[in-house]
């Protein structure tokens, strides 16, 4: 598919998409949402399960709607933060986002190996999202047209919660942030943070049921 292509409807820009058209993947590619690797995910999930958030990974009707909220604007890339096992990142090239333009950070470094061979073209950085703005490439510098947050910062203190903003807006200044949650209410206390924060979807075809939220500087 061509570039064009890749970039349907993306007019629409940082307010995401009504619209997006997902491949059908394949048996192999089935069998890639349905596994989502779960020995990797729980050997991570009992190890630092603060990181997680959750046992489960997220499913594909969370992902494509993450997809929706976060496509991002023609020739611009995307940021995902704490990528885990890779559902999201896939879900981001089977709405035909050129891998070129997918950029995922991960902690661990047992996933991040993983998403290097699962992803060949995806630029897969291994660290702590907190040291971002040291971490991404040169290349990508103004480049960066969404960030994704996979990282569970409900459960983290507002402190803490505060420094990963402020590393999402140093490598995408005015950009904001998406972001899912298992909570019924908003995950960060936004406006204490300096945030307006909106609910842009929802699906009770995920275990736990979850959110959607888009985060911007007020």
């Amino acid at each position: 598919m061509d570039q064009p292509a890749r970039d349907h409807a993306a007019t629409a820009g940082a307010g995401g998409l009504s619209h997006v058209e997902f491949a059908t993947p394949d048996s192999a590619e089935h069998d890639r949402w349905s596994l989502a690797h779960p020995l990797l995910f729980l050997k991570a999930w009992a190890a630092h399960p603060l990181r997680m958030g959750s046992v489960f990974p997220s499913s594909r009707s969370l992902c494509q709607r993450i997809v929706r909220v976060a496509w991002p604007t023609p020739g611009k890339c995307v940021l995902i933060l704490g990528a885990g096992t890779g559902v999201v990142p896939q879900a981001f090239l089977e709405a035909r986002l050129a891998p070129e333009r997918l950029v995922v950070l991960e902690i661990d470094p047992n996933m991040a190996a993983h998403l290097r061979n699962r992803y060949p073209g995806v630029t897969v950085i291994q660290g702590d999202a907190r040291t971002l703005p040291d971490l991404l490439p040169e290349r990508f510098q103004g480049r960066i047209g969404s960030v994704v947050c996979c990282i569970p910062l409900v459960m983290l203190p507002e402190a803490e919660q505060r420094r990963f903003i402020d590393a999402m807006n140093a490598v995408a200044p005015g950009r904001g942030f998406v972001h899912y949650s298992y909570c019924v209410t908003s995950p960060l206390p936004a406006r204490k943070l300096g945030l307006s924060g909106s609910r842009k979807a929802w699906t009770p075809l995920n275990i736990p049921p979850a959110s959607v939220w888009r985060y911007s500087a007020l």
